[in-house]
């Protein structure tokens, strides 16, 4: 297996990387999310696919209007397939909003999921029509997957998971995120603006070093 597509790293204008600790707004952060941001353990609240024994820890920050996330969506697909029960991956949230309008508004319909369950049948709709992702689409997409409509109408109109969306965010920031996808590997940073590729080839060398 070889993932050669280029991945551009979408980082938007400069003021999408402004300081996260300016205490306004959208970089307000919780007590959640510090915890989350000082933890280096997967947090409670995190979309987790793999074992909990897994060798392989995956952290991805994505967002799901960014072309170039699309690939990484398709290449961590494989990576799956590959290395099943020896991986387990993260998916958190990092809608650049200046530059991706509709982005943060699908990662809370994709939380709406999450709450009723269907949160990986979300992320694969968003994923695969990301060409569409107005609120009339993400209404479509949570019908197809079956949530109750009713729930997710109410959810989706208070904004219940904007702040879990945002905690995300400015966590990445804390990290060092600038641009998405976004990879850490076992606590480490993969670049893989030049392919996905470097993020094959940094799993598969972890896991030649497992027993």
């Amino acid at each position: 297996m070889t993932l050669q597509s280029p991945v551009s790293t979408d980082n938007g204008p400069e003021k999408s990387i402004a300081g996260p600790l300016s205490g306004t707004g959208r970089d307000r952060l919780s007590h959640r999310a510090l915890v989350e941001v000082f933890t280096p353990s997967i947090a409670f609240v995190d979309h987790v696919l793999g074992p909990v024994t897994a060798g392989i820890e995956l952290i991805e920050y994505s967002d799901f209007e960014s072309p170039s996330c699309a690939q990484a969506y398709h290449a961590i697909g494989i990576l799956l397939r590959q290395f099943e029960h020896r991986i387990r991956f993260v998916f958190r949230h990092f809608p650049l909003v200046e530059i991706h309008p509709h982005a943060e508004l699908a990662a809370e319909a994709a939380e709406a999921a999450a709450a009723q369950g269907e949160f990986w049948a979300m992320r694969g709709r968003l994923f695969e029509n990301q060409q569409h992702l107005k609120t009339k689409d993400l209404r479509k997409y949570a019908g197809e997957i079956g949530l109750d409509l009713e729930r997710y109408d109410s959810e989706m109109s208070d904004h219940i998971y904007l702040q879990r969306v945002q905690e995300h965010l400015v966590s990445g920031r804390l990290r060092g995120v600038r641009g998405s996808p976004a990879f850490f590997l076992n606590g480490e940073v993969v670049d893989a603006s030049f392919g996905l590729h470097a993020l094959e080839d940094a799993v598969e060398h972890i896991d030649q070093t497992l027993p």
